[in-house]
């Protein structure tokens, strides 16, 4: 993997780790919360083995030179989708690529595909379904409002985001704990991830996602709650972790399939949390290239 790709949307600038040819086909992978481009480190080299161009960018805020202004309204998820669709025009050179989203990237990946399904082949999302499926399966499954509680918290500022610092970023490996019981991750890569929290104005930003999501008084909100309902026209894989803690898998169930004309795919994987795609990297990659193959043409 390198970090020799600069992306650009605007006037914000990404660095982005890479594998693979220049001139194959992308794949542009998204990460989440608490995460950043390492999320990829098992994908990335899968994919060039497969021949494709991985590509998995910092997000909106996870270093300095993509920060901007501190403005929690330029953090809305609409926001983002901005940066992707840039992206994606950047990297695909008039061509469609493949889109693969993780937590918050699978959110801003389903919006980029309403928004502008003829720069997607495929779509690719882990641990958060359609939120039309969350809003329908919250009622049958009541205890995602409970596992959603930090996004609650996170609304306080200053507290917040002194208890997610405290004692060495604690808190991230408490959610990560939560989220994908049993997972054992590498020591080397939590330090690797604090490291990118502790850079200016990261914490900042990231917390600053919930806060525009959760503020129902931004055009931007508005503007997402009306395209839950619309179409996701580009075939979708979506993968879910069978003991995922953050995310009820059961939520899953509760997809539209009308809402996905172009062909919709649920993968449940068993022993698998919120971080499947670390977890679970071999049944991952075979899962991923079997279907990014499938919607090459």
């Amino acid at each position: 993997m390198h970090t020799d790709l600069e992306l650009t949307a605007g006037s914000r600038r990404f660095s982005a780790l890479t594998c693979g040819d220049v001139t194959s086909l992308p794949v542009l992978c998204l990460h989440g919360f608490p995460d950043h481009y390492r999320s990829y480190r098992f994908q990335l080299p899968a994919l060039a083995a497969a021949g494709y161009r991985a590509v998995a960018p910092m997000m909106r805020g996870y270093e300095p030179s993509s920060q901007g202004r501190r403005h929690v309204p330029d953090f809305h998820p609409l926001q983002i989708t901005d940066d992707v669709i840039a992206w994606a025009k950047e990297l695909g050179g008039g061509q469609p690529i493949h889109l693969v989203g993780h937590d918050w990237g699978a959110i801003v990946a389903y919006s980029a595909c309403v928004r502008e399904p003829e720069l997607f082949r495929s779509v690719t999302t882990m641990a958060v379904p359609p939120i039309h499926a969350v809003e329908n399966g919250i009622r049958s499954h009541p205890v995602q409002i409970a596992n959603s509680w930090y996004t609650i918290f996170f609304q306080l500022r200053g507290l917040a985001d002194a208890v997610v610092r405290a004692r060495d970023y604690a808190f991230i490996e408490k959610l990560w704990r939560d989220w994908s019981p049993g997972f054992r991750w590498e020591p080397d890569e939590m330090a690797a991830l604090k490291e990118t929290f502790r850079q200016p104005g990261v914490l900042w930003s990231a917390l600053a996602y919930y806060r525009a999501m959760l503020n129902p008084f931004l055009p931007d909100s508005r503007a997402a709650s009306a395209m839950t309902r619309k179409p996701v026209r580009v075939p979708m894989l979506a993968i879910t972790g069978a003991t995922d803690g953050c995310m009820d898998t059961r939520l899953y169930d509760f997809i539209d399939p009308s809402l996905h004309p172009a062909g919709l795919r649920v993968e449940r994987i068993e022993g698998g949390g919120h971080f499947v795609h670390q977890e679970k990297p071999e049944e991952i990659n075979r899962l991923l290239c079997a279907w990014l193959a499938e919607h090459d043409d």
